[in-house]
Parts: structure tokens; sequence; C-alpha cells
């Protein structure tokens, strides 16, 4: 049996970041800004009763015009919404053992601050210029085509 699977990659997650954006700059000069984001999910223990917060902690990299904006506008601490897709990462530690890691590379970074004018949405690499890989289309109501 023929099962076909759509190729979807698409996260949607807020959290506060653990950590300063740091920026850094490929030899081609397009910058890339890093962070971590902690994701609280709130639940009661069922044997104590208490409410508990299971935390996950994710690695973000914004890049682009938007990156430069990040390191700007955001600090530890600040609430944040990011969109975006998983990518693997595999690195060596210090001790040599070869460790694997998910990241997001971010589509759009937004600020859930109200601190003023200044808070807001960073604009994601399609704002700056580059083309997504795959461009929904609309029809004259206005609904969107996915392709698959």
């Amino acid at each position: 049996m023929d099962i076909r699977i759509p190729e979807l990659n698409q996260v949607l997650i807020a959290g506060r970041l653990t950590r300063d954006p740091e920026l850094r700059f490929t030899q081609k000069g397009l910058g890339v800004a890093s962070f971590s984001l902690a994701a609280n999910r709130p639940h009661k223990d069922p044997v104590s009763g208490e409410w508990k917060d299971d935390t996950t902690f994710i690695t973000v990299n914004v890049w682009g015009e938007a990156a430069e904006r990040c390191k700007e506008k955001l600090k530890k601490g600040s609430p944040v919404m990011v969109e975006g897709r998983l990518i693997n990462s595999e690195y060596t530690d210090k001790a040599g053992q070869k460790r694997k890691e998910i990241k997001i590379n971010a589509r759009r970074v937004q600020s859930l601050a109200k601190s003023g004018p200044e808070a807001g949405e960073v604009p994601s690499h399609r704002e700056v210029g580059e083309r997504p890989e795959v461009e929904p289309r609309s029809d004259s109501n206005g609904i969107e085509e996915i392709p698959f």
C-alpha cells in the first residue's frame, strides 16, 4: 500500500530567551543571530496535586537583516513567538563525543513585550529580499492554495 504523506516542517513556539542573542556573520557578510528559547507547559502533578512547569529549551537561528534586529531589540528574558522550521545539527563536543541537536531556523520572530513602538515583529528573510521555497497562491476569494 502506497501512503502519501505531505512534507510539512513548520513550528510555532512561544517562550522567553534564556540568553542575549549572539550575532555572527558568514564570510559573505550575511548575519545570523542565535539564541535559546525556553517554552513552558504548566501541568498538574497527579500524585502531589501541585502545578509544575515542563520546560523545553531549543536553539533558534535567525538570518539576514532580521538577525541584526534581533540583536538590537531582544535580550535575555524577552518574550517572543517564533515561526520557522526544524533543522538537524551535528557537532563534536569538548570531550570528543558526537552530538545531535534539533534547532529552529526562524522565518519570523515577534516580540511579545509591551514596550511601546520598539516592540513588534522582526521581519523574516522573505521580507528582506529572499524568496521562500514555495509560495502559496491565492484564488479570487483570498483563499490560499497550499502546493503539495
